[in-house]
């Protein structure tokens, strides 16, 4: 089965990139600048493709972001990424309405067009609390929408395998396929540095601590 990845140049889909390579399914990197203000996260994206030498396109949705009101990634002049952990109610201002939707469909559509069986994406366990369209129950609806969509034309199916995982659990996968964990972005601010206190900075130390792996980031700050 040949597979379009969704790799926003995160710890987790770069994991998942690797993991789809090792198998020889991937055929593409897809990635999305939506105006994201962590958009820095697009050269490791980049950088994930050039060294599992396989395509990457990037798809400029730009133009949406003036639209994408009320989150910290889209929104920067009214609202602030905030510290803290992801179980905490204040990060619930990180979530881009319908983000995942909008990206899955745009990958459909290329899969389609590639001749591709497959649209791979890296949600996980952790991300089910806070983001809607992370969840079981958004993939299944979605995939099932998704099969409405192309029905008697093509075939494409949604790969979700990290759905049941935690984030340590993907830690160790990417440990054990070499993953160069120091070459993805997680950080939510996109500073110089990941800056050690955010959601993502919090859950990504975490998952290193958890996985028993070492941590090769660089964090600005972290909170003892």
């Amino acid at each position: 089965m040949t597979t379009i990845a969704i790799c926003s140049g995160g710890l987790d889909s770069v994991t998942l990139a690797y993991k789809l390579a090792d198998g020889a399914a991937l055929k593409r990197l897809v990635s999305f600048d939506y105006g994201q203000r962590h958009r820095k996260e697009l050269d490791f994206a980049r950088a994930c493709a050039a060294a599992l030498a396989v395509p990457h396109d990037v798809i400029d949705l730009t133009h949406l972001a003036s639209f994408l009101k009320g989150s910290a990634l889209t929104d920067a002049e009214n609202f602030e990424v905030p510290d803290g952990h992801y179980a905490e109610p204040t990060m619930r201002v990180t979530v881009v309405p319908n983000r995942n939707a909008i990206m899955l469909a745009i990958g459909f559509a290329i899969a389609a067009g590639d001749g591709a069986r497959s649209v791979a994406a890296a949600f996980h366990s952790g991300d089910h609390f806070i983001y809607p369209d992370c969840r079981p129950a958004f993939v299944e609806a979605f995939a099932a929408m998704q099969q409405r969509a192309l029905e008697g034309c093509w075939d494409v199916a949604l790969d979700t395998p990290f759905i049941d995982m935690a984030k340590a659990d993907i830690v160790r996968v990417g440990a054990a396929l070499d993953v160069p964990f120091g070459d993805t972005w997680s950080c939510y601010k996109g500073g110089e540095r990941h800056c050690g206190r955010c959601g993502t900075c919090v859950e990504r130390r975490e998952a290193f601590d958890l996985a028993g792996v070492a941590d090769p980031t660089d964090y600005a700050q972290v909170p003892a």
